[in-house]
């Protein structure tokens, strides 16, 4: 056995065995549980993702009530968290378990790659802590302490970085422990080998780790070249009625957020384009038409939200439906697919992008008359 693995296998089982770094999924054996941080944690810091998590067990304490929850419901409880396939693979992976598989998830690493959702880090780390089996996770904090220890210059982010990694991660567990190995690491990776500012002065790696002994630390993991994000630029319009209700519309196809709600919509290919001093442009070109007059009351700060490939700019307009017109506007071809909602329904029953969540939030003293 190669004497540095056996070094790193030893001083990180003993660090891990020296810290505290309690979590509720944190060495349970239970799959349901395992399978439901793993794909919450996907893309999600532990601290944000840990009240999705106790919510999720209080609502659905087993696969069988998760699977048969109304879909909707699932996502709504999910809002705020992003990259909503996530929900939706959630919700059809746990009617598999709990319908084809009887609530038994499979015991076989390749079995549980064929479940929705699930990728190579998640099965492995299902397989490991769930049923011991030997397979390496690998997730950011992998990749940066075995980039580091063994002074790996390929880029995780590229084919063939990913494969390098994988290999090398699995050459390093431990297939005696591999659900404290798999753990041990990540944790190591999150509270001591960190991205900024690692802890090598008092890391039990240093005079192995060729990063430190190299003085490059910092330089790795190295990464491939960012791509440049889409810009996009949306005016939101919220249409209120005499009723104080408004109209949303559900999102779909190839796009952000599908099947989640926002308000009607208009988007627009440059900043420079947007007719923000123009609210009646904006009706018009909403309904198609200047017929459907609407009393302009205000509209918000821009709003920048961020998200993995584009960065979006938003502003929501808030227009008034006279009584007289609201027959005609309720017709309005552009208003087919819409639902009237009040305030109480939509922030119950109807799941929303968090930047909708944010304006609504912060709308009672964001909105201004232009």
């Amino acid at each position: 056995m190669n004497e540095r693995i056996l070094f790193f296998r030893k001083n990180l089982l003993q660090w891990a065995a020296s810290i505290q770094r309690p979590m509720p999924w944190k060495g349970i054996k239970d799959p349901y549980k395992i399978w439901l941080s793993e794909i919450i944690l996907q893309q999600t810091r532990v601290e944000q993702g840990m009240p999705y998590y106790l919510r999720f067990i209080e609502q659905y304490p087993t696969v069988h009530q998760l699977a048969e929850a109304p879909e909707e419901s699932v996502i709504k409880l999910w809002q705020g968290l992003g990259y909503y396939s996530r929900a939706r693979n959630l919700h059809a992976t746990a009617k598999i378990v709990s319908g084809e598989l009887g609530g038994q998830f499979p015991e076989n690493l390749d079995e549980i790659k064929k479940l929705k959702g699930i990728g190579d880090y998640t099965a492995a780390a299902i397989a490991s802590f769930a049923f011991d089996l030997p397979h390496a996770v690998v997730d950011g904090n992998v990749i940066r302490v075995l980039a580091r220890f063994q002074g790996l210059d390929g880029a995780a982010d590229t084919s063939a970085g990913k494969k390098e990694f994988a290999r090398e991660a699995q050459r390093f567990l431990d297939p005696d422990f591999p659900a404290q190995y798999n753990q041990a690491i990540m944790d190591f990776g999150a509270l001591h080998c960190l991205p900024a500012k690692p802890l090598c002065s008092s890391c039990p790696m240093q005079e192995e780790c060729r990063a430190k002994q190299e003085n490059r630390v910092d330089e790795l993991p190295a990464k491939k070249a960012k791509i440049k994000k889409r810009e996009r630029f949306f005016i939101y319009l919220v249409i209120r009625t005499p009723e104080e209700t408004f109209w949303i519309q559900q999102r779909t196809g190839n796009d952000i957020w599908n099947k989640l709600y926002e308000f009607p919509l208009l988007e627009f290919a440059e900043r420079t384009s947007l007719p923000l001093d123009k609210p009646e442009m904006v009706a018009e070109l909403f309904f198609g038409t200047p017929e459907l007059p609407l009393r302009f009351i205000g509209s918000s700060k821009t709003y920048k939200h961020i998200l993995s490939h584009q960065t979006i700019h938003a502003v929501f307009m808030e227009f008034q439906v006279e009584k007289s017109n609201f027959g005609k506007i309720k017709q309005a071809s552009a208003l087919e697919n819409s639902l009237l909602v009040d305030q109480l329904s939509f922030k119950k029953m109807y799941p929303i992008p968090r930047l909708i969540a944010r304006y609504w939030e912060e709308k009672t003293v964001s909105l201004r008359l232009i």
